[in-house]
Formats: C-alpha cells, structure tokens, sequence
C-alpha cells in the first residue's frame, strides 16, 4: 500500500531523512523504530508533504503522491494523527470530529459516523459537547485518532500515540490499533513504547540519523534485546 524509495527530508540545511527505502503492505502494521531524534517523525512528515524541502519516491497504492499538496493525501485515504494532536481550542468534542469531515467526500454520512465512533470511543461519547482541550491528555489522543477515522482512511500515520498516557488508556488505545488492523486498516506507527508497538507489529524498520539501519519481522526484534538497547533508548 505504501512504498518509500530514497526519501530525503530536510529541516532548513539539517538533511535529517537520508535515502530510506521501506514499504507497508495491506493490513499491515508497521513500527519506525529509532532513539529520539533519529527522522521517524520527520519520514511521517515527509510521507504527509509536511516537510517544505523533500525528494524521492512515495507511492501510495501504487500513486506517486510525495510532490502533492498534503490534503490530496485525505482524499486518497491516508491519514495522520501527529505527536502534538492538534485539538482545536473553544471547538467541543463533536465539532473537533466534524473536521475530519468538513474537506470530505462523505459528508451526508456525518451522523452515522459519529455514531460509530462515539461506539468505539465510549469515553469521548459521554464527552461530546465538552471543549476538546479540556480533555485529559489520554482522551485527546484518543480525540484526534477519533478525527483520522471520520472519514475511514485505508491507512493511517500515527506518531508517538501513547507519549504522557496513563497505562489504562494506552491499554485500550493498542487495543484499538489491533481492531482497526482486524478490520482492514493498515497502520504506520511511531511509538517510544517500542516493546507494546512489536507485540501488535508484523515488522518494524529502525532508523538511526536518518537512516535504515535495520529491519525484520517484529518477533526477531522483540527478541532481540541488543537491538533494542543500541537503537531504541531516549
């Protein structure tokens, strides 16, 4: 579904995505392993057309989609939920997931799909007409995964999803990613909880100063501690 070729991404004059090459299959999920500051959320970014300075190849579904502006993207149905969530301030919860919605070809559908995820997030459904930045940080995460799903993406970027969660709710949230897989999407995920993000993974790319170092099912990576502790450390 997605295939990455000699991706570059850059930050001003700091080249911080160097040459990648990987690829997600359908019904795949996928981890971008990596310590702090080794490109996995600027190579989300780059996927997204996020990045102003980027070259290389990204295909989705077979379409060459990098030199895009990044809303075709939502129209093709990839979508993103980023590190820092971006709940709109003064917009409740029903509002803030009417945005997943607005530049949609699905409009007529808004109610049925707040229905389903008010089924699959009941949280946010006892929480619908409440500010959305007046959510704890679990449940605006799990707000902003809730907007990505609005207009039900084939696949879907998830960056850091479980960073400052109480265990609970990262219980339920790689719970739902395990859902979401079973039900046909096909998940991108940057997570610091890399031992969670193996064990619902069918294989993992690690990056190290922009680039792939190394890469293999999520199992062998699992089991393989040295890996781990050379690579994945903050």
């Amino acid at each position: 579904m997605l295939q990455v070729e000699k991706l570059d991404a850059w930050y001003d004059h700091s080249h911080v995505v160097q040459g990648l090459n990987f690829e997600v299959k359908t019904g795949e999920i996928v981890t971008l392993m990596g310590r702090n500051g080794a490109g996995k959320t600027s190579t989300l970014r780059a996927i997204m057309g996020l990045m102003d300075k980027r070259a290389g190849t990204v295909r989705f579904d077979g379409q060459d989609i990098l030199a895009q502006p990044p809303h075709t993207r939502y129209h093709l149905g990839l979508a993103y939920v980023p590190e820092e969530r971006r709940i709109v301030p003064g917009l409740s919860v029903r509002e803030n997931l009417r945005l997943g919605l607005i530049a949609g070809r699905e409009r007529h559908t808004e109610k049925e799909r707040i229905d389903e995820i008010a089924q699959t997030f009941p949280r946010l459904a006892e929480r619908m007409e409440q500010e959305g930045t007046s959510l704890s940080g679990g449940e605006q995460q799990m707000l902003a995964i809730a907007r990505a799903l609005m207009c039900r993406p084939r696949m879907i970027l998830l960056d850091e999803p479980s960073e400052g969660i109480m265990p609970l709710l990262v219980d339920e949230m790689f719970e739902l990613f395990t859902r979401l897989k079973q039900s046909g999407t096909t998940i991108l995920l940057v997570e610091q909880n890399v031992e969670r993000a193996l064990k619902i993974s069918d294989r993992a790319y690690i990056l190290d100063q922009g680039t792939i170092v190394h890469e293999g099912s999520a199992a062998a990576l699992l089991a393989d501690p040295q890996i781990q502790e050379r690579y994945c450390a903050v």
